[in-house]
């Protein structure tokens, strides 16, 4: 073009020149006036060739400007950092490219495109160029498309082009790096679309050149087996897309504007109307139309060439673009997109095994229900996929059920019919979750349907405000009774609180209804009501969430404590003026005055200070005390003395008023029982029923009081002290009064633990006058007085280990205390009696004949509490660890029953002492082979409590297992548990005087359990330990006999390599002779081990010996890594297929339900 442009000029400049010639040719001065013109001509003609010369250089160097400036600065993606920017002379930066702008942010954004509109209006070709450098280099690739790329080669050919440029070992590329900088890069990417098409939707976007290209260019991209492209590719196409609904919908405004007012002209008056305006008008309409029609094709091209292919991508994030965009196309621009064509994928997609494009389905369709306009048109969608939509209440993923919750909540507000009753009962039930946002939310669904219109749920027409409250809290009552989950009612009302605050706070309304009559409101449903009523309470002063519900402390803003404050100060002067009358309302009722009691416990000292009247603290401590004095019900002892602990806190104003009244009454029973104990001054008890009645309930009220409050300052120890010893010299006490006798006095000598240095030197005898008392009761001969005094002994040793360890020095000498081995002994044998009893199936306690499932699960509660009890000595080092193996012979007998409680005390010990846990378990082991040998050496036939050999080798394995994948922890432990079992398999074995086998030769077997859990090298030297013992024999020569079989087996195991199994594991018997070989090994680490201090004699438990150390500390090598165990969790989401195809499978998953 330019040499035609310069040809043209030099035709121009030759025929001017002729023309001047022959003008001048009768003149004298022809040639002067020639030669001047000549040279005007060429002086013209060279400032035109320079001044094109220099455009056409400007355009050379724009077009080489973003590729010459790449190969020398490579801005984009070295590794993948913030790529580098040019700076000017002042430091302001310059952005190189298009990338480099995006990844700048958004303030530079419009300029950026008006200025590459201008230039792709001037050379579209170039501009165009720059744009797909761009993609490319969104992608993470650092190659280059030049312009003979762009001109001679096909978008295919580009794309292997690039991938040869990219960096595929890192794995990297800009969408998925971490870090601010390139999470705003994602949405910096997406608004630069959003503004390009938005600033060309006027002028070159209906070119025919650059959608065309755009969109071949972007479908070939997401096409590709490199996930860097089709991920980046898929993200602008569906952006693109977007953006051209956004055009679509602006042409369809000035569409139908244009229609109208070619309508206005159509009907003026024919004189009134100009043919020429309604021409013009129509002309209008005609082009928007095709206007339209080419954004609807260029959008199906989108549609068919990306969507549909990657809409089943393996990659989680491009389905979830996919889904999230199709959303949008259809709530924006639902004369196209909202119909069944495309509604299928969504209902397809519902199914998908990844949260994240469940959710983005599942928010997409809660902006289709919730638009009115747009519900008509999903029917048919409704119809089809009802029942994934209400299987997904139930999705192992949280965040999901929640959305898929709200979204059936807007689905039966949209429609009425689409949700049957069964359904939403089924919903209902989620308040119950322990997943708060879940049950909030499904609190929220229920307040909607059920309590926002009680007069229809109630069946009858209420007037007033006060009776629409009541008649929505009969409705909570009843669907509270009806769900029989009463022990969650803390739960309901955390899920309402939300929704449904302003009812579950109005104390008016719910005080009323238990003022009504038992006709208006039966006694059952007022039980519920004050359980509501009492969870309601806790909830405003404590605040949610509810216990279970939290996995974090939540930051309460100024605000929310400033509203949480005055609640507690309205409830607190609502009930201080109610609860006498309610208390003595409901006196008769042990139940529902347990609850009430527990009302004001949630006080808040601010109500005094705004008028708290205090005749009704009065009333309220008095009727307190009436209500304690009438009952002996356990709950309701234990919610008057926890009332009473909070009231009397010197932190409250009131505090001087409830500490007079709980004076009066502990001063009342202790004159009580003062007067009752007058006859038994020497030493013997007697007393009608009358009188033990009365004793009981007296200490009953006495000890529950003593057990939250300090009542030492009554002598409540003395009077205790008293008939206990009445009951040892003489006996004839009831089992109970002991019992509570029992408790009164270990509360007393617990509170002594914690008083002044002083009064605890002067009761030092206390605690052990009452730990060789309570010595005595474990052979009582009523069960319940043996078991309250096995607890009453753990619980003080343990909490005087606990005050030993937390004493301060400064504070003097702490009381100590050890309990003699005659006890220690005794508190095993109770164990052993009372705990590992009764006939087993399968390491299961089972149930007598006439026994009931109730009360057979209260016997195994009781019995969890004894075992508790005791392991909790061993955890605070009150008896010796060695003691635990009594214990621990019955882990796998008892497993079902109480293997989580053996597990945990196991655990708590490795972490005391690993050696000495260790040592223990060794311990464990040789008694039970030991006791099986001796019943064997009999002759007579093991009885049940004997356990088998292949019981004791299947503990063995148990008890490996507990070291866990991190062998490096657990060397020393392994090393010392197969150098006490091989010292005690060849003790006193002479090698070359003997050659029958060692009389413990069996217990190797039960050794090489342990043997997996071994590293490599300490194999080898454990296997050069067995040696020195062993010596020809574990070479081979002389091990034929069979008797010698069980150290082939221990050194198989011992030698054994990562590519052979041992068979150890596998082997099985119940005699002492056994053949089953093999070979396995596990070797996971390599570290050294250190030596250990002792170990217990097998026979008694007791006396330490020194061992040898066999482990060559010189053996050290790194450490690697223990391979990852997942726990599966249960999936509640039924899948219709599975995506599980590769990078180079994406096109060949079937999604089709």
């Amino acid at each position: 073009m330019i040499s035609l442009f310069l040809s043209a000029l030099h035709c121009v400049c030759v025929m001017f020149t002729l023309q001047q010639c022959v003008a001048y040719s009768n003149t004298w001065n022809m040639h002067a006036q020639l030669f001047r013109t000549a040279n005007i001509c060429v002086c013209v003609y060279v400032c035109v060739c320079v001044c094109v010369y220099m455009q056409r250089g400007k355009r050379r160097a724009r077009e080489g400007s973003e590729n010459a400036k790449r190969r020398h600065s490579e801005p984009s993606l070295d590794s993948l950092g913030q790529p580098e920017r040019h700076h000017l002379k002042y430091g302001d930066v310059e952005a190189v490219t298009l990338f480099e702008v995006v990844t700048m942010g958004k303030s530079a954004m419009q300029a950026v495109v008006d200025d590459w509109i201008e230039a792709y209006r001037a050379d579209r070709e170039t501009a165009l160029l720059d744009l797909i450098s761009f993609f490319i280099q969104c992608s993470g690739c650092k190659g280059v498309v030049t312009a003979e790329m762009f001109q001679y080669k096909q978008d295919s050919d580009i794309l292997s082009k690039m991938v040869e440029e990219l960096d595929e070992d890192s794995g990297e590329y800009p969408l998925i790096m971490p870090g601010p900088y390139w999470k705003r890069f994602r949405s910096n990417f997406c608004e630069f679309l959003s503004v390009l098409v938005a600033q060309c939707q006027y002028s070159v976007i209906f070119d025919s050149y650059l959608m065309d290209t755009l969109i071949s260019l972007l479908t070939e991209l997401s096409d590709s087996r490199v996930r860097a492209f089709r991920h980046t590719c898929t993200l602008a196409a569906m952006k693109l897309l977007s953006a051209l609904v956004g055009v679509a919908l602006s042409l369809s405004v000035s569409l139908d504007n244009s229609q109208r007012l070619y309508e206005v002209e159509r009907v003026k008056a024919s004189c009134r109307r100009s043919g020429l305006r309604v021409d013009r008008i129509q002309r209008k309409i005609d082009e928007l139309q095709d206007k339209r029609l080419e954004i609807e094709n260029m959008m199906d091209a989108i549609f068919k060439g990306v969507f549909l292919k990657r809409y089943r991508d393996v990659v989680p994030d491009i389905r979830a673009i996919c889904m999230e965009e199709l959303g949008i196309w259809m709530r924006l621009y639902s004369s196209m997109f909202l119909n069944d064509s495309y509604l299928k994928y969504v209902g397809w997609m519902l199914h998908d095994k990844q949260p994240d494009v469940r959710l983005k389905c599942v928010q997409g369709l809660q902006a289709l229900y919730g638009d009115a306009f747009l519900v008509s048109k999903l029917d048919l969608f409704t119809s089809r996929f009802k029942e994934r939509m209400l299987s997904m209440a139930l999705d192992k993923d949280h965040e999901v059920a929640v959305q898929a919750v709200r979204l059936l909540m807007i689905i039966s507000e949209s429609c009425e019919d689409v949700l049957s009753a069964e359904d939403c009962n089924n919903l209902y039930q989620l308040v119950f979750s322990s997943h708060r946002p879940l049950a909030s939310i499904a609190g929220e669904f229920l307040y909607t349907k059920l309590l926002s219109d009680p007069a229809q749920a109630d069946g009858a027409q209420q007037d007033g405000q006060e009776d629409l409250m009541a008649a929505r809290v009969r409705t909570l009552i009843q669907f509270f009774r009806e769900s029989e989950l009463h022990d969650h009612v803390v739960y309901l009302v955390d899920s309402l609180w939300d929704s449904a605050g302003a009812l579950l706070k109005n104390w008016t309304a719910l005080t009323s209804l238990l003022f009504q009559d038992a006709g208006e409101c039966l006694s059952d449903q007022q039980g519920l009501l004050i359980e509501i009523m009492l969870a309601c309470v806790r909830q405003a002063a404590e605040g949610p969430p509810a216990a279970g519900r939290g996995t974090t402390k939540k930051v309460v803003s100024a605000k929310e404590r400033k509203a949480q404050l005055d609640d507690c100060v309205r409830l607190t002067q609502h009930f201080v003026a109610v609860l006498p009358e309610l208390l003595s309302k409901f006196s008769e009722d042990a139940e529902k005055v347990s609850c009430l009691l527990k009302i004001p416990q949630y006080f808040h000292a601010e109500a005094s200070s705004v008028g708290f009247p205090e005749k009704h603290l009065e009333a309220l401590l008095a009727q307190m005390d009436a209500t304690i004095e009438r009952h002996t019900d356990a709950a309701v002892l234990e919610a008057g003395a926890r009332t009473f602990q909070v009231l009397c806190c010197e932190d409250v104003p009131w505090h001087n008023m409830a500490q007079g009244a709980r004076d009066q009454l502990v001063q009342r029973w202790v004159a009580r029982l003062i007067l009752f104990f007058l006859p038994c001054q020497d030493g013997t008890f007697s007393a009608d029923d009358e009188v033990l009645k009365e004793i009981l309930s007296t200490l009953k009220r006495v000890a529950t009081f003593h057990n939250a409050q300090d009542l030492s300052r009554w002598g409540i120890y003395d009077m205790a002290s008293q008939l206990l010893s009445a009951e040892t010299q003489h006996g004839g006490l009831p089992p109970q009064v002991t019992v509570q006798a029992l408790q009164c006095a270990c509360y007393a000598v617990l509170w002594n633990l914690n008083t002044c240095t002083e009064v605890r030197l002067t009761r030092r005898g206390q605690l052990r006058g009452f730990c060789e008392r309570c010595h005595r009761f474990l052979s009582h001969t009523h069960a319940v007085v043996r078991e309250q005094a096995f607890l009453s002994l753990c619980d003080l040793l343990t909490a005087h280990s606990y005050q030993l360890q937390a004493w301060d020095p400064a504070a003097g000498a702490p009381l100590l205390y050890s309990p003699d081995p005659r006890l220690q002994r005794a508190l095993v044998a109770f164990v052993l009696e009372h705990v590992f009893t009764g006939t087993e199936h399968d390491g299961q306690s089972k149930a007598s004949e006439g026994e009931t499932e109730a009360g057979r699960l209260e016997e195994l509660h009781r019995r969890r509490n004894l075992l508790a009890a005791y392991c909790k000595l061993i955890v605070h080092g009150v008896l010796e660890m060695s003691m635990a193996a009594d214990v621990f012979k019955f882990y796998m007998k008892y497993y079902n029953d109480f293997g989580d409680i053996i597990k945990e005390m196991l655990s708590r010990t490795r972490q005391m002492d690993k050696i000495e846990s260790a040592r223990t378990l060794v311990l464990c082991l040789q008694q039970l082979f030991l006791r099986l040998k001796q019943e064997q050496e009999r002759g007579t036939a093991c009885s049940s409590a004997v356990q088998t050999f292949s019981s004791i080798k299947e503990l063995a394995r148990r008890f490996s297992l507990t070291f866990g994948w991190d062998q490096i922890k657990s060397r020393e432990s392994l090393a010392m548990i197969h150098r006490d079992g091989i010292e005690f398999v060849f003790q006193g074995f002479v090698q070359q005087a003997e050659r029958h086998a060692p009389p413990n030769i069996s217990y190797l077997t039960i050794l090489s359990e342990f043997s997996s859990k071994l590293l490599k090298p300490d194999k080898k030297t454990i296997y050069a330990y067995l040696q020195k013992f062993a010596g020809e024999q574990v070479a081979g020569s002389g091990t034929r006999e069979e008797c010698w079989l069980p150290l082939v087996l221990y050194r198989s195991s011992l030698l054994a390599t990562a590519d052979c199994e041992d068979g150890a594991s596998h082997v099985s018997c119940d005699t002492l002779r056994h053949g089953s070989l093999g070979h396995p090994a596990e070797e996971l680490y390599r570290a050294p081990l250190h030596g250990e201090q002792g170990k217990a004699d097998p026979q008694t438990g007791h006396g330490v010996r020194p061992v040898v150390d066999v482990i060559c500390p010189d053996e050290r090598l790194e450490p690697e890594p223990p391979p990852a165990v997942r726990v599966p969790e249960p999936v509640l989401v039924p899948s219709l297929r599975q995506l599980s195809a590769t990078d180079e499978d994406v096109d060949i998953m079937d999604i089709s339900p």
